[in-house]
């Protein structure tokens, strides 16, 4: 199912944002122009990534335990983390950012 979060003038360049999304924490980061979603809770403890920091490369670091993710395809790249983060694909229709699970 597609959803629409946020418009992109939003999320400003290079910073990132949480969303509920049908009751899920869903992180949309905004790198240089390009749109990436991820679930926003470490795999490895609650935490949430929005309110860490984005890296270069298109990766996000968890606030509480440094783990390292890579926004385009949620693996974790960097311990304690050793699980990946489930992502969404991203559409932009007009300036409306949207999310649909991969599964979907």
């Amino acid at each position: 199912m597609k959803v629409r979060v946020c418009k992109t003038s939003d999320i400003p360049a290079n910073s990132m944002k949480s969303f509920d999304v049908e009751g899920e924490p869903v992180m949309v980061a905004n790198v240089d122009g390009e749109f990436y979603s991820i679930a926003d809770t470490c795999s490895h403890a609650m935490a949430y990534l929005s309110e860490g920091e984005l890296l270069d490369d298109c990766r996000v670091q968890c606030p509480d335990h440094g783990a390292v993710f890579d926004l385009r395809t949620g693996e974790a790249l960097a311990l304690p983390a050793v699980a990946p983060v489930e992502t969404y694909k991203v559409t932009i229709e007009s300036d409306d950012i949207y999310i649909e699970s991969r599964a979907d």
